[in-house]
């Protein structure tokens, strides 16, 4: 693998016979001497380039073509080095001690060459050292990197034993195996060891390295210091050989550096050499990235940050294969691809990377974004050809700064996928000049895949020998569970599709009124409308198509306004549904932002799915988590969710509504009562889900809450219709959207509950003594006549068209519809206040209460 990125055909040829240091070597007199023979200083080359680094402690830089860092690389020749170093280890070690060894890997540059050693290890367990300080998790060692840009090295496992040197049987201390790229002078190894040893005595030591580039003189160190600690001391390398430095080189590489590359003022405002310089004003801005929801797997780290066990690794491995295939459904038919990682995130993007190539027959490279300023120059000869220099987009400890992309631009990548992890997933990183925009200038097609975080225990909560619950599903997605694309909608349920649950409306409401079951034991059998009934809900949906669209795009810009640029959307299945997915299409139209959007059950008097919100916090930051519901009327559901969060930590238990008549909520798109089109109608408006259902025989204490996929209605659904009709009109609101969030995000927003007093009124003037009972607000209301026993209706006076649906569902059911005044909605629906089949008509049409 040649040092640059591909280009013209002719400079194919000439880097097949141009070493890419030959540029670095001419002008600072800087030698690489392989093992002695012809063959040992090929291979050296072939594993190592050279470039000049901005740095005043070493002038240049050894920059390896099968590490994955600066020079884009096949992932199984990254992944296959570093594992058959594992597997040399293991024969060094015999099996019995390699069942007990500890990996270290280096930040940020070895972090997943350290990772693939303690795979060909077997079983090792792996952490490695990392530059971000993590609030709540104890630091059990550091140490400085003396020649780097940036020195400090935390250790932060989650386990406080996880580097001690017991973890074996009684008198059998555990091998510590320390991994970097290189060994040149040997400090940093070193020094680590010096530093553990002294908190984590221990008999054994290897370190593995890509290169063992070390002096004669600083060969001899080795063996001294081993006899120092009284410790054996091993090293295992790939290649090996020696930088011959002339007098004086540190000072003329700073020269030639400057002669090159004057230092910019504000170098994150431009790509900088070997590439375009910064776009037109007038320039069109690039296309959206594409989100790959990886659906990674819940409680397997991110990394190596905190620790990564064989039992993490036994989850990960048969998960891959999936992750692969949803990259490569969204690459569609691109044929060269690079899967770019980010700083000490660099095992994963490389496992997705080695999985994308097992499955398809792109060519794929892989390489990740760095801390380390270096110089590009683009020629054959020179390792690093392009650069792109943006700003850090991960809140560091240390501050702002440049980060840089080496040997991406002008290298033909049909399309980079980009892996970060949730908390570099800011608004830095999809600001005009970051990383998300530069990459948009060198290729057709972005995708980002994001990797949540992993989130430590707490210290006083960890206990080793809890059982950790089972592993959660991954959500549900459309086709085979919805009619909605996949990318749409997440579904946090389990599938009952064949399970026998619907009941007549009678008994249900028998059933429900005599206290023998709940509500959400059972389904009612799904409405199916008549074909004037099918003409109102599309006269309907035409009248208020641009009315949704503009509240849609308003409760939208307020949730991105107040809880961050990449908020998580969760509706509340099944209303919330179609409004989420017309939140995510917002964002998308307006900002060119994925959002993850997700559905998940609550029910009335029994609280919130837990096993979905595990799920969530395990994928997500709870606080990053905005609920999504179409309405409110009396505000039940937003007081339900409010108690069933108090024992959740970290979630907002505020809901984010398109409508809120009832004056239950602080951000809606609207507080009037009017038609929102997709109340109209039951699963065929809601890609063919069911309500959800939550019963003991069906749900256990590790499931999901159920719900049914109607796919024998596909004929009759109108979801898709729905949400483009909405969307449609998307660009002619966004004017009035500005004014009104403007307007909003100023005013005083706080809940009145008008609602609520309202139905209590209503409740006991009328003489039902159940505000569950009354239904308030036009979707409510059409709910009572599409699925439970109705009594009347009470309709606003004078109300319009926003009433024709229910007028014409009344007519049907036998429902008197009472014309009334002062209503703070424009109308309510009362379900039969004393329900039994004696006290209505043998077909469930309502007559007067006795």
């Amino acid at each position: 693998m040649s040092g640059h990125p591909a280009g013209s055909a002719k400079e194919k040829e000439t880097a097949n016979v141009v070493w890419s240091g030959s540029w670095v070597a001419e002008r600072l007199g800087v030698e690489l001497v392989g093992d002695g023979t012809p063959e040992g200083g090929r291979e050296l080359r072939e594993l190592l380039g050279l470039a000049l680094r901005r740095n005043p402690k070493r002038a240049h830089l050894l920059v390896s073509n099968v590490l994955g860092k600066h020079v884009p690389q096949k992932p199984s020749v990254v992944y296959g080095t570093g594992f058959e170093l594992g597997r040399r280890v293991r024969e060094l070690l015999g099996d019995a001690e390699a069942r007990r060894a500890v990996v270290l890997g280096y930040a940020e540059t070895a972090t997943g060459l350290g990772h693939a050693v303690a795979d060909g290890l077997g079983t090792a367990p792996y952490l490695h050292s990392t530059r971000r300080p993590v609030e709540g998790v104890a630091r059990a060692g550091g140490f400085e990197e003396s020649h780097s840009h940036a020195t400090s090295h935390l250790l932060l496992p989650e386990d406080p034993d996880l580097l001690a040197g017991d973890r074996g049987p009684a008198g059998a201390d555990a091998p510590l195996v320390l991994v970097d790229d290189e060994f040149s002078t040997g400090n940093t190894v070193l020094n680590t060891i010096r530093a553990l040893h002294e908190r984590y005595p221990r008999s054994r030591y290897v370190i593995v390295a890509l290169v063992d580039m070390r002096s004669p003189a600083d060969r001899g160190r080795l063996t001294d210091f081993a006899a120092e600690i009284g410790a054996r001391v091993d090293l295992v390398a790939h290649g090996s050989g020696t930088v011959t430095l002339p007098e004086g080189v540190l000072e003329k590489g700073q020269a030639l550096v400057a002669a090159h590359e004057p230092e910019p003022a504000d170098s994150a405002a431009h790509e900088a050499a070997g590439s375009p310089g910064p776009r037109a004003p007038d320039a069109p801005g690039p296309r959206p990235c594409t989100r790959v929801d990886l659906r990674w797997p819940a409680g397997v780290p991110d990394g190596g940050r905190h620790g990564f066990t064989p039992a993490h690794r036994a989850i990960l491995e048969p998960a891959l294969p999936a992750m692969a295939a949803r990259i490569a459904e969204a690459l569609g038919d691109a044929r060269r691809v690079l899967i770019l990682g980010f700083e000490e995130l660099m095992y994963a993007p490389l496992r997705l990377g080695t999985a994308l190539e097992e499955r398809t027959d792109t060519e794929v490279r892989y390489s990740t974004t760095t801390r380390s300023p270096v110089l590009a120059v683009d020629d054959p000869g020179y390792a690093i050809r392009t650069r792109l220099v943006f700003p850090a987009h991960d809140n560091p400890a240390d501050g702002p700064g440049d980060r840089y992309a080496y040997n991406v631009a002008g290298a033909g990548f049909d399309a980079v996928v980009l892996a970060v992890d949730s908390t570099a997933d800011t608004p830095e990183l999809h600001a005009p000049d970051g990383l998300l925009t530069q990459l948009a200038a060198h290729t057709d097609h972005v995708l980002l895949a994001v990797v949540p975080s992993y989130v430590p225990s707490r210290p006083h909560t960890y206990v080793p020998e809890r059982q950790e619950p089972p592993m959660l599903p991954e959500p549900l997605r459309g086709p085979a569970f919805s009619s909605y694309a996949p990318d749409e909608v997440g579904w946090l349920l389990q599938d009952l599709s064949d399970t026998e649950l619907e009941a007549p409306t009678e008994e249900r409401e028998e059933a429900i009124q005599s206290g023998g079951a709940h509500y959400a034991e059972s389904l009612p059998v799904e409405y199916q409308p008549s074909d004037r009934y099918q003409e109102l809900f599309k006269a309907a949906l035409e009248l208020s198509a641009a009315r949704v669209a503009r509240a849609v795009g308003t409760v939208t810009e307020t949730v991105l306004a107040e809880r961050g640029p990449r908020p998580v959307l969760v509706s509340l299945a099944r209303a919330g549904t179609p409004v989420g997915v017309l939140m995510r299409r917002w964002a998308r139209h307006r900002h060119g932002i994925d959002l993850p959007h997700y559905a998940v059950s609550i029910v009335r008097g029994r609280g919130i799915d837990a096993n979905a919100l595990r799920w969530l916090a395990a994928h997500h930051d709870p606080a990053d988590v905005v609920f999504v519901d179409g309405w409110t009327g009396k505000g039940a559901i937003t007081r339900e969710l409010s108690a069933a969060l108090a024992g959740f930590e970290g979630f907002d238990p505020e809901i984010a509504v398109l409508a809120d008549p009832g004056g239950c909520v602080r951000t809606y798109g609207t507080r009037e009562d009017f038609l929102i089109p997709s109340a109209c109608l039951n699963s065929t408006v809601s890609g063919l889900i069911s309500r959800t259902v939550l019963r003991s025989d069906l749900v256990g204490p590790e499931d999901f809450h159920g719900a049914k996929f109607y796919r024998e209605l596909a004929d009759t659904d109108v979801s898709g219709h729905f949400l483009d009709t909405v969307a449609a009109h998307f660009g002619e609101v966004v004017d009035a959207v500005d004014a009104e969030v403007k307007e909003l995000l100023a005013a005083d927003r706080a809940p009145t509950w008008e609602g609520w007093a309202a139905v209590e009124r209503i409740s006991e003037e009328y003489g039902i003594h159940d505000v569950n009972l009354v239904k308030p607000g036009v979707g409510e209301t059409t709910r009572v006549l599409l699925r439970r026993v109705p009594w009347k209706i009470l309709a606003k006076r004078g109300a319009g068209a926003d009433l024709e649906h229910i007028r014409l569902l009344a007519e049907q059911r036998g429902v008197p519809v009472e014309e009334a005044d002062g209503l703070p909605y424009t109308c309510v629906g009362l379900i039969h206040p004393k329900y039994t089949r004696g006290a209505t008509g043998a077909d469930g049409k309502a007559v007067e209460s006795k």
